[in-house]
């Protein structure tokens, strides 16, 4: 029976794969210094850089990851928050195709 409901690492893990059948660099985000930072940094071939935290369906980011999210919104880097494998593509695509 299909999961109606896939694990966040589920979802990183199938979007993570799109990017790299595209030619983009991933990298999982972790920081011992600095907590709830985004999960991963994409790098288009062109060298845009851009952020992406993955969370279940429905879910939304703690109120920690939420104010790191802003800091870098505020430093004018692209940050999202995808809960489906299909808005991680899309967002893929708009970071690809729509520089």
């Amino acid at each position: 029976m299909k999961n109606s409901n896939p694990l966040e690492k589920d979802i990183e893990k199938k979007v993570v794969e799109y990017a790299k059948s595209l030619g983009l660099l991933s990298y999982k985000f972790t920081s011992p210094a600095k907590r709830s930072v985004p999960d991963r940094i994409f790098i288009t071939p062109k060298g845009h850089v851009f952020f992406m935290e993955v969370k279940r369906r429905g879910c939304k980011p703690t109120p920690a990851q939420e104010v790191e999210i802003m800091k870098l919104i505020k430093q004018r880097a692209n940050v999202y928050v995808v809960d489906r494998v299909e808005n991680g593509k899309a967002v893929i695509d708009l970071e690809l195709f729509g520089e």
